[in-house]
């Protein structure tokens, strides 16, 4: 009988144990991987590979390509618009480069918390004035006023994300049911494929003067809920962004696999059962990429409408800029842009997500 080595039996008890730790560190790694992809970090996977060993190279080779590559056109695109700002000219001057933006983008955040320091100052003044109403027995003469001070920049990005996400939740509302109508059944998708064909070409400056007509007509005060420049601009956000919705959601029920329409037929399901047992699970993959679609047109029909419904939101900010002609405005105006595309970025990565975690589509 052969003796066993204790000392090598440790050894190899050691090495099991650290191959085993190692496995489970690439497999916590492989399935953060889906979730910092979707919120567009994809650097991250082979950063955290890289330092738990494996393969520095070929990890190196991936960093390289999806954060390297990247940083360095944005480093190269940053020197080229600071070379070439200067000497292009306009009405306002020369185009603001970097280090200008960078400037409006500091004052804009300190007029913000200026903003709030008057607020808090207005009401703390109305509460002394208030409280010694009531110590002089006066409490009938007690009023309490809202802060109208000037919309802040922070201020009109909230209000344009609620009116984008009001108008689109509206068009989901709308688009969703009409795609699953059109995609069951061949009458109805005759019925609304001609309307889908003529409306989703038209242009939101076509649809905002429709829009604040029957708007004004029937909501007469801006005393409700909802102000009417607020419903003008969410309302022609629904008209521009439905359609990308419906086409998809029609075209994903109209493709679910007819073994599965052949199963709810042997067993009888009504309609909503089947809609939502089979047919919105497998329609969902191309409902998410509609929706996807829809809340970026709804972005980008919404700056315009903005604009002329003068809802202050970002379409406003860039058109009363625009109107000012200051020296500090075209710079102002290009930080609305970069803000713009910077929460584009942000919605359609929050929709990813959502598909991600309701779908089982494997598309990254």
């Amino acid at each position: 009988m052969t003796a066993i080595d204790p000392q090598t039996l440790s050894e190899a008890d050691k090495t099991a144990a650290k191959e085993a730790r190692r496995a489970r560190t690439f497999t916590r790694i492989n399935k953060l991987d889906p979730w910092v992809k979707v919120l567009g970090l994809a650097w991250i996977t082979p950063i955290l590979k890289a330092i738990a060993g494996d393969n520095p190279r070929a990890q190196g080779k991936e960093i390289w390509q999806l954060l390297g590559v990247p940083l360095l056109a944005i480093l190269a695109f940053l020197m080229m618009w600071s070379v070439l700002a200067p000497k292009v000219q306009t009405s306002l001057g020369a185009i603001p480069g970097p280090a200008a933006v960078w400037e409006q983008v500091e004052y804009l955040h300190a007029d913000h918390i200026r903003e709030k320091q008057k607020a808090a100052a207005f009401y703390d003044r109305q509460d002394v004035r208030n409280e010694k109403l009531i110590a002089a027995g006066k409490p009938e003469s007690v009023k309490y006023r809202t802060y109208t001070g000037k919309p802040t920049y922070y201020m009109q990005i909230w209000t344009s994300i609620k009116t984008v996400f009001f108008g689109f939740l509206i068009a989901t509302a709308v688009a969703v049911p009409l795609g699953i109508a059109a995609g069951l059944s061949k009458t109805a998708n005759a019925a609304i494929n001609p309307i889908v064909q003529i409306f989703k070409p038209v242009s939101p400056l076509a649809w905002l003067p429709i829009v604040t007509m029957i708007v004004s007509a029937v909501y007469a005060t801006n005393d409700g809920l909802f102000s009417k420049s607020f419903l003008i601009s969410a309302i022609t956000v629904t008209l521009c962004s439905l359609w990308p919705t419906l086409i998809n959601t029609a075209l994903g029920v109209a493709s679910i696999d007819k073994d599965l329409v052949n199963v709810s037929k042997v067993l009888k399901m009504n309609t909503w059962t089947k809609i939502t047992k089979l047919v919105l699970p497998s329609a969902l993959p191309l409902i998410f990429t509609g929706l996807r679609l829809s809340l970026g047109v709804g972005w980008m029909v919404l700056i315009a409408a903005e604009m002329l419904a003068q809802n202050p939101g970002l379409g406003k900010f860039v058109w009363d800029e625009f109107q000012n002609g200051s020296s500090q405005s075209l710079a102002k105006i290009m930080v609305a842009v970069f803000t713009i595309g910077i929460i584009g970025f942000l919605l359609d990565r929050v929709m990813f997500a959502l598909q991600s975690l309701l779908t089982f589509s494997e598309n990254r």
